[in-house]
């Protein structure tokens, strides 16, 4: 029986367990913010520990560093099966920590059950991100089956309890650990495919940075029939400060921001170009809103900045009075080209709030969090190997693509291990909805993935 063939009948005849074990672990809510129950991510670490040990890895440990603000940080679970002399160390991520459900109206089962419906799996977390987690213990469950004792590729399997709240403590976590955690090619398994049926390799990621500007006009508020027409509230100037972030078309207009540089890989025919009407189908886009931005939608998705205004400290209608606000704030969230220096981007907004602020207001920057983007090779050994198992596991050839989002833990491992081969994997789909009501996945595509994750580690293993 060939290593395919073998290879594909462990992971269907452990799939059930598999389905089974992430049903059991979507129902441990593992929020990692202060406002939520701190024992749920203990619950939830132990559980995965207990999980990695059924495995048949007995080397498992729960960690926790500090976070900068000298809080706990959530416990890290770790497993290991070291490699035998001379052999290459594989790191698979994932993390248990999920983000909170938000209006539960909105959902059509409870979003801490999961349930199995038109061959997908519904529950808060299936999708981002534990189904990395038992995809990664479920491939290696079934590596260790076939190959058994001709097993020498080391395994590490490395489970963040925080990374939706940034993973704060993650980084002196691997200051702590770093020969706990060093591998020669890395697997994080926290993005998804091309669509429901087609595979993807994850090749690069935006980077982001975090801020709030406010706008002060007043020393204290002021009845707005009294005092209005020669003074603007600050509400109105901090909007139209707002507006100078975009230009006509939509485009980011903050100037600095470079477009990233090509990589130079060989997979330029990997990537796919994506259609205006699947999109906003995946995105529900209302009709007759037109889509921002110049260039390829792709390009817009991947390469490019995009801004959004996430959240403002102003009153709300139903408290409102008629007066003239004299502060107002506005948070953003900026995506960045993948190879964009996020220090350098922060200082052009500064620039860019003070060189457009109006009527001699007062304008503050306060920068937050920053995540460098990630540029990767798909045509390196490890992207070639997984690219194959991806052919052999679905069926269809797997492409390549960007993802708009950032992943702390790519740069934070990249940082630890500069010459490992790092794989972005996942089980997510477009309709997946991560961070929205009603999360799923599709359970064939699960399936999929675990046999291609499966076939990397016998490949590795056995690279000739």
């Amino acid at each position: 029986m060939s290593g395919l063939r073998k290879l594909r009948q462990a992971v269907q005849q452990d799939f059930p367990s598999a389905v089974a074990e992430l049903s059991t672990l979507v129902g441990i809510p593992a929020m990692a913010w202060e406002a939520f129950d701190r024992a749920e991510l203990e619950r939830a670490a132990a559980h995965v520990a207990a999980l990695l040990r059924g495995t048949g890895i007995n080397d498992v440990v729960i960690l926790q560093a500090p976070r900068p603000d000298g809080g706990p940080g959530a416990p890290a679970v770790v497993g290991r099966l070291p490699a035998r002399p001379g052999r290459p160390t594989i790191l698979l991520y994932a993390h248990y920590d999920v983000q909170p459900a938000g209006d539960l109206t909105a959902w059509h089962s409870p979003p801490f059950k999961a349930v199995e419906r038109g061959g997908r799996l519904w529950g808060r977390g299936v999708a981002d991100n534990k189904a990395g987690v038992l995809l990664h213990l479920s491939a290696v469950r079934a590596a260790l089956r076939v190959l058994g004792d001709d097993l020498g590729l080391g395994i590490t399997v490395f489970i963040d309890g925080e990374e939706e709240a940034g993973s704060p403590s993650l980084p002196q976590l691997i200051r702590d650990n770093p020969q706990l955690l060093r591998a020669d090619v890395m697997v994080v398994a926290d993005s998804g495919n091309w669509q429901v049926g087609v595979p993807a390799l994850t090749t690069s990621l935006r980077g982001l940075i975090l801020g709030t500007i406010e706008v002060q006009v007043l020393d204290h508020a002021l009845h707005s029939g009294t005092y209005g027409g020669p003074l603007l509230d600050a509400l109105t100037v901090l909007s139209r400060l707002m507006a100078t972030f975009h230009d006509d078309d939509g485009n980011v207009a903050v100037q600095g921001l470079a477009a990233p540089e090509p990589t130079g890989d060989d997979t330029s025919g990997l990537v796919p170009e994506l259609d205006e009407a699947p999109f906003r189908a995946d995105a529900g886009v209302r009709p007759g809103v037109q889509l921002a931005g110049s260039g390829s939608l792709t390009s817009r998705l991947w390469s490019k900045a995009a801004l959004s205004f996430i959240g403002m400290d102003v009153p709300s209608i139903a408290l409102s009075s008629d007066t003239l606000l004299p502060v107002a704030r506005a948070r953003f969230s900026l995506s960045l080209p993948p190879t964009t220096d996020t220090a350098t981007a922060m200082n052009a907004v500064r620039r860019h709030v003070q060189d457009n602020v109006r009527f001699g207001a007062a304008a503050t920057f306060l920068p937050g969090g920053q995540t460098k983007g990630f540029a990767g090779d798909g045509s390196s050994p490890a992207a070639r190997i997984m690219r194959s198992a991806m052919e052999e596991s679905w069926g269809v050839p797997a492409v390549c693509m960007g993802v708009g989002g950032s992943i702390p833990v790519v740069d934070m491992l990249n940082t630890l291990c500069p010459r490992a081969e790092i794989l972005i994997t996942g089980a997510e789909d477009p309709d997946s909805r991560a961070h929205g009501a009603n999360e799923s996945i599709h359970l064939g595509d699960f399936e999929n993935a675990i046999l291609a994750e499966a076939l990397l580690l016998d490949r590795l293993n056995s690279p000739d």
